[in-house]
């Protein structure tokens, strides 16, 4: 059995070194040093050109001193790193005795629980089984104190979707390509008793940027063993957009999940947007456990009858009834694909899939977001991991892993009249500058409803209306300004004082301008907005005086109005009357 190890350059020059020292005999120090600075060298070599001749140069000098140091029987050497997770990082390595690369993740066990390593050891036992050109194929894994290391396939062509949308040109036969290849590779997981429980975009791979490199199924952290067609609860696990009925009724469920799955992504392959959709998930799960789906016009207008048929038999909610793998590639728009799939470009569905590609990369930011945004603001946001993030509870208490969001109600949206219900609630969901179409003209419409909404407010505080001004701001408005002297004040009580004392009606006119006003939309119910505002008013003697402060705002809407839960004003105030609040 061929032994694996990853390294860094710095550790392998190291051990190489500490080794060598220990085993040194009459060739003296002098001479460890010249070999350790011939080492360093073929490392360099070996790291900067991805040769593997520096390695073998190593392994020659080590033999011609004598007894080979056991650290040489290590047949793995670590190049650029691929991935760093919390728990574990991907390296690009290289197997001495043949040259050939490969993928190297090493998992930092230390920080692992008791069930992680548990599902460490399941992930390693499924991979193992799996012997397939569409499989990422595991090709050993080893254990040691304080690290685990899987050594898998090299795949270099990145995500199948993100190819998809740079061809020139990408059709039906093309989309009937991919799926036949996406079931070959559930196929085999199926007949090896293996459930995956998470396909999706992410996990298919292309194994090189070649033109017709083979997809890859990867990614086993949630699969699970099942014996023949077992049906059981296995836990709640998968990424909402790809759930089956059966996991959200919380059935027990096997192999037809991943079916399911295949049908929601050639859904996504013909049209680029996916066939259930909502903003909140709990309406998300009704639609898929409804089998609520359709093929809206103009899109599916172009797709023929053979691979409607087959999403149809693949999003069939009685799992008994589902389509199979095996009976899904004979199916007519598969096996015959040369005949019966249309070859039309399908430029409408590489556009948005543009757009759909682009909604999955934002988990990271979302996840950033989650930290600087208030938890009210955040409820509008997480909509965008319905198609991306994997979650995970193996056991009956699943009620925590349901994320509620609140209803999105968005009603400044205007779309032209060929673009399908189904594309409009999805592009609404999102930050327009980057999903809208080019013909869709509210963007400036919802900035300018958050600019409208500000001049109100600071209207209401001229005039003195508490009334009016509580309406527009939230119970639970937090705040920074002047007159609290750093302190974050929440709620209207300090608010209300300067309105009924220093800003009652009856007052000297006051005029306020908003200067630069600048908006940022944050999903479809949040935005912020900073400006300058000018404020003139008469002082005491009846001179006109005017005072200025830097303003942000954030602004969240709900049940179709827009509330203010947090501000912030900066400059001190140079005459009495207290205009913010």
């Amino acid at each position: 059995m061929q032994i694996w190890y990853v390294y860094s350059v710095s550790e392998y020059v190291k051990q190489f070194q500490n080794t060598h020292t220990r085993s040194s005999n009459t060739h003296g120090q002098t001479t460890m040093e010249n070999r350790s600075c011939v080492t360093l060298e073929a490392l360099s070599l070996c790291l900067h050109h991805g040769t593997v001749s520096a390695l073998h140069a190593i392994c020659s000098i080590c033999s011609a001193s004598g007894p080979r140091a056991h650290f040489f029987s290590l047949t793995v050497f670590s190049f650029s790193l691929f991935f760093r997770g919390a728990f574990s990082v991907v390296r690009r390595c290289v197997k001495i005795s043949s040259g050939q690369e490969y993928a190297a993740k090493i998992i930092n066990t230390k920080k692992l629980s008791a069930r992680d390593h548990q599902k460490l050891e399941r992930e390693a036992r499924i991979c193992r089984l799996l012997k397939h050109p569409n499989i990422v194929r595991l090709h050993d894994s080893i254990s040691e104190e304080g690290f685990h290391y899987l050594v898998f396939d090299l795949v270099t062509g990145g995500e199948l979707f993100e190819d998809i949308v740079a061809r020139e040109y990408y059709s039906e036969a093309d989309a009937s390509h991919c799926i036949q290849q996406i079931l070959e590779s559930v196929h085999h997981c199926h007949v090896n008793g293996i459930v995956h429980r998470d396909l999706k975009p992410e996990n298919l791979l292309l194994a090189s940027k070649m033109k017709g490199a083979a997809v890859k199924l990867a990614d086993f952290g949630l699969a699970i063993e099942v014996q023949g067609d077992q049906q059981a609860w296995f836990g709640f696990a998968g990424t909402p957009g790809y759930l089956s009925p059966e996991v959200l009724r919380k059935d027990p469920y096997g192999k037809p999940v991943d079916m399911w799955a295949c049908g929601v992504i050639l859904y996504i392959l013909l049209v680029g947007y996916p066939p259930f959709w909502d903003e909140d998930q709990h309406r998300l799960y009704q639609q898929i456990k409804a089998g609520a789906y359709d093929f809206p016009s103009p899109e599916w207008d172009t797709v023929t009858p053979e691979a409607k048929d087959l999403i149809n038999k693949m999003l069939t909610i009685n799992p008994s009834k589902r389509i199979t793998a095996a009976e899904a590639l004979k199916h007519p728009w598969i096996c015959q694909r040369s005949t019966v799939a249309s070859m039309m470009h399908r430029q409408e569905t590489v556009e948005c899939l543009k757009k759909f590609n682009a909604r999955r990369k934002l988990k990271v930011s979302f996840g950033v977001l989650k930290i600087a945004i208030p938890n009210e603001t955040v409820s509008s946001l997480k909509v965008i991991h319905m198609y991306s993030f994997t979650f995970l509870q193996e056991s009956t208490e699943s009620a925590n892993t349901t994320i509620e969001d609140e209803d999105l109600k968005g009603k400044a949206w205007r779309f032209p009249g060929h673009v399908s219900a189904r594309r409009r609630a999805i592009c609404c969901c999102f930050p327009s500058s980057i999903y809208l179409p080019s013909t869709c003209l509210c963007v400036s419409a919802r900035k300018q409803e958050i600019i409208k909404v500000t001049e109100q407010l600071i209207e209401s505080i001229n005039n003195g209306d508490f009334e009016a001004y509580a309406k527009i701001c939230d119970p639970g408005l937090t705040s920074f300004e002047p007159e609290a002297l750093g302190n974050l004040v929440e709620g209207h009580d300090f608010h209300r004082f300067y309105f009924e004392n220093a800003l009652s009606k009856g007052n000297k006119p006051v005029h306020t301008i908003l200067l630069n006003p600048h908006v940022h939309l944050i999903g479809e119910d949040a935005a912020c907005i900073a400006y300058i505002r000018l404020t003139q008013y008469m002082d005491g003697s009846g001179m006109p005086r005017t005072m200025q402060s830097e303003e942000t705002r954030v602004w969240h809407r709900r049940d179709g109005k827009w509330l203010n839960i947090h501000f912030h004003r900066s400059g001190a105030p140079s005459v009495p009357i207290k205009y913010d609040s």
